[in-house]
């Protein structure tokens, strides 16, 4: 079935963009008028329209007299939902609008359009749409292609199930930048080997700290409450801070075998289908010496920019912490926390890199200590199973 966007082309005798496209019948709100009211009134003097306006989608198979002629109960054929409000600006116009997505059944034939406002209507596949606001934007009225894009946008993301950021609210909605750079966790994220080597480096940790005298287990406690083990020992008085000592205790406790990683073929090609303006990052909470161990180990060590380790963040900063994500920006050259985009498997990293303002995506929905499934509470855009699923998740990044 092919969807259609049911255009306008307004009156050449209109005082505003005579003769443009416009695909969002509408008007101004008047005195003690509800966006509700003025939406359902607006697409009925325009195009004979008379819609049911719903609360929620899945109230589409409601019935109602409304539309039958002859007076009895049938179908719905048309429906109305508000979706969103947003602020609009240009050299001309200054306003607030609300968004409402008409969903039309009926022939072409039916709509009566309004002779004083409206030359005609056209039915165009939404296939089409996004070519002709990008060859011919000029044919549009600009304050209806820019609520096209939202929409566009906001589709988009329902469509691919995504969740909407702190940052981009329904009640004040507007266009996101596609990200500008991405940020890859390393361990237990580019990878998937049942925690093996994770494990292997939680025994050397531990072996460092019991023969230092504190008692066994320690050291994941520590992990869990500072976001690395080092931070842990460095803030609770375990360790001096002094760069050689802490350079011989990454080495000590990265002294691990690395026979559960091997070449993945597949997240290569994936690697390589990113779109090649947008630069990818490690950035890992471990040292860089392991995660090019790691990453040689994948055959896929060339594709990433920089490594952003636990050195460069200055040891103390975790990702828990701010700092951690204002160093990564910094090292990769932006200032804008909405362009990145930040993949990662712990959930606590997760809820920081979104309170930060970046964009994120959980990498595996298994939790490491509990062995049962874990969510980030919609503090992620995604959560996804392996890292292999990402293009399945933001296709606009890929070529």
């Amino acid at each position: 079935m092919i969807v259609s966007l049911l255009v306008q082309r307004r009156s050449q005798t209109k005082d505003y963009c005579p003769g443009k496209l416009d695909p969002t019948p509408g008007g101004v709100v008047g005195f003690d008028e509800s966006y509700d009211e003025n939406a359902l009134r607006e697409l009925e003097e325009e195009m004979g329209i008379q819609p049911v306006l719903i609360q929620h989608s899945d109230e589409s198979n409601k019935t109602n007299s409304n539309n039958s002629d002859s007076g009895t109960t049938c179908t719905i054929r048309t429906t109305m939902q508000g979706l969103f409000n947003f602020p609009y600006e240009d050299d001309r116009v200054r306003c607030w609008g609300r968004l409402y997505e008409v969903i039309y059944r009926g022939p072409l034939s039916d709509i009566r359009i309004q002779k004083e406002e409206v030359d005609e209507v056209l039915s165009i596949p939404f296939h089409q749409v996004n070519h002709l606001l990008q060859t011919k934007p000029h044919d549009w009225t600009p304050d209806s292609v820019y609520a096209l894009r939202l929409y566009l946008q906001h589709t988009h993301d329902r469509r691919l199930m995504r969740q909407t950021s702190s940052s981009l609210s329904i009640e004040r909605y507007r266009l996101r930048s596609k990200p500008r750079v991405i940020f890859f966790d390393c361990d237990d994220c580019l990878y998937f080997d049942n925690w093996k080597l994770a494990n292997q480096i939680t025994q050397k940790i531990d072996q460092w700290c019991t023969a230092k005298g504190l008692p066994t287990g320690e050291a994941y406690e520590l992990y869990k409450r500072h976001g690395t083990a080092l931070k842990g020992l460095l803030a609770e008085g375990y360790m001096d801070h002094c760069e050689r000592t802490i350079d011989k205790f990454l080495l000590a406790v990265h002294n691990v075998q690395y026979h559960s990683l091997s070449r993945d073929e597949e997240l290569r090609q994936m690697l390589m289908r990113l779109d090649p303006q947008v630069p990818k990052y490690i950035f890992t909470a471990s040292a860089r010496h392991h995660a090019e161990r790691c990453l040689d180990k994948l055959g896929i060590r060339d594709m990433f920019c920089d490594i952003i380790d636990t050195k460069a963040c200055g040891f103390v900063n975790t990702k828990y912490s701010s700092e951690a994500f204002e160093i990564a920006m910094r090292i990769a050259g932006v200032d804008d926390a909405e362009s990145c985009l930040f993949l990662d498997d712990s959930v606590k990293n997760i809820q920081a890199g979104q309170r930060f303002g970046w964009r994120c995506v959980l990498v595996g929905r298994i939790g490491r200590d509990c062995g049962t499934p874990i969510t980030t509470e919609g503090h992620a855009e995604h959560e996804i199973d392996r890292i292999h699923d990402f293009e399945k998740v933001f296709p606009e990044l890929f070529v």
